[in-house]
């Protein structure tokens, strides 16, 4: 069953069951897929983007809802920043299992042994080869500095 097929499922049993935040969280992933399909159909594809790009998606409204938690805590706003995390909670059920930190540094020593890396020169394609395989199962925020730090 594609990514796709998972949300829309997902989407009629919180309907069934009248989860209305699950609901919203819900609508609101169908939302920013839908987005990213109509921009699609403008670049000349067929409007459908395949599951890889739906898990970059779910994974960029992870971290936005990250950082508006941390704002809301700051800000004294707890019950806000639970909301946001709540929503966390259900966007990554359909996100892939993230790597544990043992399984990034063993990513990042085959995708540097794959791309034949030397130099820091190499690292975008090191990146490649990770985003190519991994996307979604790790921060790769936090992994680039490791790969310059190897390269470096």
């Amino acid at each position: 069953m594609t990514l796709r097929n998972r949300l829309q499922e997902a989407l009629k049993e919180a309907m069934r069951a009248k989860q209305a935040d699950r609901l919203s969280t819900l609508r609101l992933i169908n939302a920013a897929i839908k987005d990213r399909d109509i921009a699609a159909r403008v670049d000349g594809a067929d409007g459908m983007v395949p599951d890889e790009e739906i898990t970059g998606i779910l994974g960029k409204m992870v971290k936005q809802r990250l950082e508006s938690a941390r704002a809301y805590e700051e800000g004294g706003r707890l019950e806000l920043a639970e909301k946001e995390r709540e929503e966390i909670t259900v966007i990554e059920e359909f996100l892939p299992r993230q790597l544990t930190p043992d399984e990034v540094e063993a990513a990042i020593s085959a995708a540097i042994a794959e791309a034949g890396a030397t130099t820091i020169r190499d690292m975008g394609k090191v990146m490649a080869v990770l985003k190519g395989r991994y996307t979604g199962q790790m921060d790769f925020g936090s992994v680039g500095p490791r790969v310059k730090d190897r390269l470096g």
